[in-house]
């Protein structure tokens, strides 16, 4: 690996900053700080801005970022986080490239996940794709005919906000869930189906089906070849593997639910290694050249 290869990844979330620089797929110098979420705007792009030039001295070629919420690629500006409540609009392209001089591209996190397994995870030999983050709460990003599509400022995929039941899938499909109907975290109550406990492993036959729910609703939009599951609560997958794929047997086409794959993700930094993967799709997206696998794939 030679110095104009590398690329520097970080995922910026409402707890912490992850970051790392890639070596063909594999992350070194992982470093993971707090976010000082509650802070000014002008202090947290201080304490992002200090996180990156721990850097320096390895003379990265480019930055990738991955930040919840909604995203303008092109402009590198981030809207409206509800984790960190002073990031409203906020030029962090701009800010980091007067700062750093090498180019930054900026994307939503769950993008990044879903690329990041793309890339460097058991779906890179697929076309379509969907990724599903399950978390505090839920995102997803989509793989098109093997590029990523983000729709206008990143808001293709936000399935958190479509409405079901009495609320959103959100509020069924990510740790919330856990807390508002059986008081009790996902962590908690997975520890507890470990040891059969009765209560436990029903909470998560009810997640199952309102997984696969909502997993049949992607199937309907996007029809992908495979869906990959990250976040925390994947971790409990064997706990709601088979209500999701007894709701999944619903799905009307055959041909299609019969066919899509669903993998739980086996990688630890899908989120860095997809917003390193980002400078090269950015790349791609501006070039009318064919697309070439970057050489760190």
């Amino acid at each position: 690996m030679t110095t104009q290869d590398i690329v520097l990844g970080l995922d910026i979330g409402g707890t912490k900053i992850s970051s790392g620089l890639n070596n063909k797929g594999k992350i070194f110098e992982r470093k993971e700080i707090k976010t000082p979420y509650k802070d000014s705007q002008e202090a947290i792009l201080d304490t992002i801005a200090a996180q990156i030039a721990t850097y320096l001295p390895n003379k990265f070629k480019a930055i990738g970022i991955g930040i919840p919420g909604l995203v303008d690629p092109d402009q590198g500006v981030v809207y409206n986080l509800a984790n960190i409540p002073s990031f409203q609009k906020v030029g962090l392209k701009t800010f980091l490239e007067d700062r750093f001089k090498v180019p930054v591209v900026v994307n939503n996190d769950a993008n990044c996940f879903t690329l990041g397994e793309f890339c460097f995870g058991t779906i890179k030999h697929l076309r379509h794709v969907v990724g599903i983050t399950l978390g505090t709460g839920i995102g997803t990003g989509i793989i098109a005919n093997g590029h990523l599509y983000t729709g206008y400022i990143c808001g293709a995929g936000e399935w958190g906000g479509v409405p079901f039941k009495d609320s959103t899938f959100e509020d069924y499909c990510s740790s919330k869930f856990f807390k508002n109907e059986y008081g009790e975290s996902a962590k908690q109550l997975a520890k507890a189906a470990e040891k059969g406990d009765e209560n436990a492993l029903g909470s998560f036959r009810e997640y199952g089906k309102n997984l696969g729910l909502l997993i049949n609703r992607i199937l309907f939009t996007y029809s992908p070849e495979a869906i990959v599951i990250g976040g925390s609560i994947r971790k409990a997958f064997p706990y709601f593997e088979e209500s999701m794929k007894e709701t999944l047997s619903e799905f009307p086409y055959k041909s299609i639910s019969e066919n899509v794959r669903v993998y739980v993700s086996e990688l630890d930094d899908s989120a860095i290694l997809g917003a390193i993967a980002l400078v090269e799709e950015s790349a791609y997206l501006l070039s009318e050249n064919n697309y070439k696998t970057p050489s760190y794939y």
